[in-house]
């Protein structure tokens, strides 16, 4: 087994424009450019850009939302293109999304119960322990009140349909979790909520995590490694802290010099985090 989850070769994604008016032609447009890129097992990678980069429309391909123009991706060793039937069924459940906004990606006429173990039943597997169980249990993990399963999404605040959206991920405990702007339309208290409980999820159980997003100081806190888009195409990729200190390309570049100064207290809670994780793991050996 190789250190490499998911390895994504010279994607190309093209959607068709069509022309209007007297002098309109129709054509296409190249919304993924050539994009390669890894994901390592139990790491973040963090794809980074402006609106309109490519960055969701690779969140896509590689979850096999939709299809590739061009390129390959291969996942746990298989290529995912190739995958049918009951392989499919399993890439679906070790490749999970948590969507920008929770209300939308939330069915609201189903009960969190339902949302969370609807994975389970669309891969027509046992619910463990019954579905009310299987539903709390989750709730505790993420924060949420399990005697609220029977609750309606609308019936949350932001931070908290966010939470049920990725109790629904864990529900069928993946390899990957692509979270697309999983934080970005929450408010900044919440916000660092949410990141801790990413991270505290992955602590435990080890996943990797392919997280999009546009907000440097929240990529800052999440990231093991960056990969910066710009224009459909990835212009530079590093650790963290090498992408932070010393961009190389111009627009990765321009785009910190845009962003406001890291808060000092992130940061300083980041590197204590991360040096008890160190002890931790040495204390494991």
């Amino acid at each position: 087994m190789t250190d490499t989850l998911l390895r994504a070769r010279n994607l190309v994604k093209e959607f068709t424009v069509s022309g209007g008016g007297l002098l309109g032609r129709s054509g296409t447009f190249r919304a993924v450019d050539d994009v390669s890129l890894e994901v390592r097992r139990g790491e973040t990678l963090a794809l980074v850009g402006e609106s309109g980069s490519g960055k969701s429309t690779t969140a896509r391909l590689i979850a096999r939302l939709i299809d590739t123009t061009g390129g390959t991706i291969e996942f746990d060793g298989r290529e995912v293109h190739a995958l049918t039937g009951n392989a499919l069924h399993a890439f679906r459940s070790e490749v999970q999304m948590v969507f920008q906004d929770p209300y939308s990606s939330l069915n609201p006429k189903h009960t969190v119960e339902r949302i969370v173990t609807a994975p389970l039943v669309y891969q027509r597997r046992p619910i463990p322990g019954g579905a009310r169980a299987f539903a709390g249990a989750l709730m505790e993990r993420v924060g949420l009140d399990p005697d609220h399963a029977t609750r309606f999404p609308a019936q949350f605040s932001g931070g908290q349909a966010q939470r049920i959206g990725i109790a629904r991920a864990l529900a069928v405990s993946p390899k990957l979790i692509i979270a697309d702007e999983a934080v970005s339309a929450l408010d900044v208290s919440v916000q660092a909520q949410v990141v801790n409980l990413l991270r505290q999820l992955q602590d435990e159980e080890g996943f990797s995590y392919l997280f999009i997003a546009h907000d440097l100081a929240v990529v800052r806190q999440v990231a093991t490694r960056v990969a910066v888009m710009n224009g459909g195409r990835i212009v530079e990729t590093g650790d963290r802290d090498t992408v932070f200190d010393a961009p190389q390309d111009p627009y990765t570049r321009r785009l910190l010099a845009a962003v406001p100064r890291i808060r000092p207290e992130w940061d300083a809670a980041r590197r204590r985090n991360e040096q008890a994780r160190r002890e931790r793991e040495e204390a494991e050996l």
